[in-house]
């Protein structure tokens, strides 16, 4: 029989008892969540908007919450990434006091990427931290400057499989195409407000000693500080920040 730790933290506890909701009961509001777990509504909405924010909740049409792409979430392999967090997070300190935005760092997972670290711009109007969130990677910018790195047929096995279901529209598809092409010519990729309003990013790959790329870099900024005119100036910057990570990352043998 498993005991209650001492000190527990009801707010903790409430929203890990939340997670197993959504995920054997397939979806929640506000008002049953409260009731499940004895607390006030407006107590059961943070909590619940706390999950949407970390995605391991969504909210549908209904204004249901249901589970989000982090509870179906594929375990990421962690010494590697423990190891590649560790080396590039100096370089994401020195990217981020140089360009005043917030530097991210995301792998690819088969068609997702997954942030692993953030460091935040100080800027008051600045993109929040993103640790942990998980995006299309055909939408986002490390997510497709990781893309540009695969071959025509390793591309069309993740998004032109036999089953329907999984494959990306006719049009998205072509779309994908052009954005790698270019990804391929310029060394980076750009979102510009494909995965939240209001944020923009470009990103861009690092590779290891063998020069594999094992994630990318990506500097988002609100859109209204995304001019086409900085573009050159955030890219000449990254790439500095990413040659200096490279060098660091031929010491990590195990990458």
């Amino acid at each position: 029989m498993k005991n209650k730790p001492p000190y527990a933290l009801t707010s903790v506890d409430n929203a890990l008892l939340l997670l197993q909701m959504l995920r054997d009961q397939g979806g929640l509001r506000v008002s049953e969540a409260a009731e499940e777990l004895g607390i006030a509504r407006s107590t059961a909405h943070r909590l619940l908007s706390m999950l949407v924010y970390r995605d391991f909740a969504i909210q549908d049409d209904r204004r249901t919450y249901v589970p989000g792409p982090a509870l179906a979430a594929n375990q990421v392999a962690g010494h590697p990434n423990q190891q590649l967090r560790k080396a590039l997070h100096p370089h994401m300190d020195a990217l981020c006091e140089r360009v005043h935005e917030t530097v991210n760092l995301m792998v690819r997972v088969g068609i997702q990427t997954r942030f692993l670290a953030s460091v935040e711009s100080t800027q008051v109007l600045h993109v929040g931290d993103r640790r942990g969130t998980i995006l299309p990677a055909h939408l986002s910018s490390g997510g497709k400057a990781l893309l540009a790195e695969l071959e025509r047929a390793q591309l069309e096995q993740l998004y032109r499989p036999g089953e329907p279901d999984r494959q990306l529209p006719e049009r998205e598809w072509k779309t994908l195409l052009r954005e790698l092409k270019a990804a391929r010519e310029t060394g980076y990729a750009i979102n510009r407000e494909r995965t939240e309003d209001g944020v923009a990013a470009v990103g861009m790959c690092v590779h290891d000693a063998s020069g594999e790329p094992v994630g990318a870099l990506s500097i988002a900024a609100p859109a209204a500080r995304f001019a086409p005119k900085r573009i050159p100036v955030l890219v000449r910057e990254m790439r500095a920040a990413v040659a200096r990570a490279e060098i660091d990352l031929k010491s990590l043998p195990d990458l």
